[in-house]
């Protein structure tokens, strides 16, 4: 069989050359990565201040990355209301493709991927590691929806566990599997704190990221389940939810005795203020959904204050309850 000819001749194409960023300046990707993040979350911009200005950079970068593959995963802008999700699985695809040409060091013109790209080249961060969170835009691009709590804590491994991980990497954290699982937990309860605020939302969306069998506990159904009559039985489930979140958190502020002074404070003030998000829904009860739950300025500031004398002092008690599922009861996952 005749070998097809190449259109051009193979002495005139050029690789392309490897460049950091994509090609782009540092300090423009610095800056507009910080816009994406700001504008995107405003708890966890006002938290990465406190890092020291390399990780903070690094930081804004890989939350570039994540806000970017977010919103095309989901067909919304900057974490906004949900779109269209028709075509999901070719917005999934673009993600894949356009992260492993970032990792390849080639330009995406995309500010997100050309974002990872720099940071990929100064934390070390292998296509594997991306591939972990990617994980979780393809659970959702299948439809999931966790029948048990260990399924629920699989799916926030891959949209916020697993970027835990990322951060650990780019904050340049001990290499240490025991830091990394900590890191891991945080991510855990960053997401579970989102699935309690977010629940009505969601299932407006069609989704459902609340275990059924907590929900047949209640007699609720995951189709119904955010009906505004069945609020007072969901107000139940988001509590224990809530509860789960707390184990994370405990677990997570032993890993940050091990980091750096303004790399705790700041993780520790992530920490606290997402932790008052969820403590927030749990306090409202069924009035949680009414109106969307945040951390006004005073709040921040004040857990600011609180994680400065943490900080400081390491302190960090030994948790009464661990978390039931560890990072590796929850990866990988087969067949997504």
């Amino acid at each position: 069989m005749t070998q097809a000819r190449p259109l051009v001749p193979s002495r005139f194409v050029r690789p392309s050359i490897p460049r950091p960023g994509g090609g782009r300046d540092r300090a423009g990707l610095v800056r507009q990565s910080y816009e994406a993040i700001s504008e995107g979350s405003r708890s966890f911009a006002f938290a990465s201040k406190l890092f020291d200005r390399p990780t903070r950079e690094r930081v804004w970068m890989l939350y570039a990355w994540c806000r970017r593959c977010d919103d095309l995963a989901d067909a919304q802008d900057m974490g906004g209301e949900l779109g269209d999700q028709a075509g999901i699985e070719d917005r999934l695809q673009a993600i894949k493709v356009l992260t492993r040409r970032a990792l390849a060091g080639e330009p995406t013109a995309d500010v997100g991927f050309d974002a990872l790209n720099q940071v990929a080249n100064e934390a070390g961060i292998t296509l594997d590691m991306a591939n972990e969170v990617i994980s979780g835009f393809a659970m959702d691009a299948n439809g999931f929806s966790p029948p048990t709590e260990k399924e629920m804590m699989r799916y926030c491994y891959h949209v916020a566990g697993a970027v835990g991980v990322l951060m650990a990497r780019v904050m340049f954290a001990p290499n240490d599997s025991f830091i990394y699982d900590r890191a891991c937990d945080l991510g855990l309860a960053f997401q579970l704190a989102n699935i309690a605020r977010d629940v009505v939302e969601d299932a407006r969306a069609g989704r459902c990221y609340l275990p059924h069998d907590w929900l047949a506990e209640q007699g609720l159904e995951p189709d119904t389940h955010a009906d505004e009559e069945n609020r007072f039985k969901l107000a139940a489930v988001v509590a224990k939810l809530v509860d789960r979140m707390e184990l994370y958190e405990e677990a997570a502020r032993i890993g940050a005795k091990h980091l750096r002074f303004r790399q705790r404070w700041a993780v520790l003030s992530a920490a606290r203020i997402y932790g008052a998000i969820g403590r927030k829904v749990r306090e409202r009860g069924q009035l949680a959904w009414d109106h969307r739950i945040y951390v006004p300025a005073h709040e921040k500031l004040w857990h600011v204050v609180v994680a400065l004398g943490q900080a400081l002092t390491k302190y960090a008690p030994e948790p009464e309850q661990w978390p039931p599922y560890s990072r590796e009861d929850l990866r990988p996952v087969a067949g997504w």
